[in-house]
């Protein structure tokens, strides 16, 4: 007993350990896939162009009939419908009163709620957030 040959049991512990470290390295990989997914998803359900095609058209209402209110209301309605069947989304344009040049636009996907206060003026357009 006085020569006992322990290498192969270092084999065997040095193998177990690099495959607990190779087992954790893929727990990590994984997940950060998973991290990076979501978040791309995030940004890809978020509808920056939906919500800025419909700004514009509020533009164009705007421009387009300034004296004509049954005109504006007629196409107010129009957009939202069309809104509502394409693209599953609640849109809300409120014009102004009748001293008043804010328009209220709400934007609602089941995702993404969105409202702002638009001021239109003569040849230009603030945004009030």
């Amino acid at each position: 007993m006085a020569c006992l040959n322990d290498e192969g049991q270092w084999i065997i512990l040095m193998a177990f350990i690099i495959s607990v470290g190779i087992f954790f390295l893929a727990i990590l990989l994984n997940q950060s896939v998973l991290v990076g997914q979501t978040t791309a998803e995030s940004v890809l359900d978020f509808p920056k162009n939906d919500i800025q095609d419909m700004k514009s058209e509020v533009w164009v209402i705007f421009s387009r009939y300034k004296a004509d209110n049954t005109s504006r209301d007629a196409s107010i309605e129009d957009i939202e419908k069309i809104s509502l069947v394409r693209k599953t989304a609640t849109v809300k344009i409120t014009p102004p009163g009748i001293n008043s040049t804010n328009w209220r636009v709400h934007y609602n996907n089941g995702i993404t709620n969105y409202t702002e206060v638009v001021r239109y003026a003569e040849g230009y357009h603030q945004f009030h957030y």
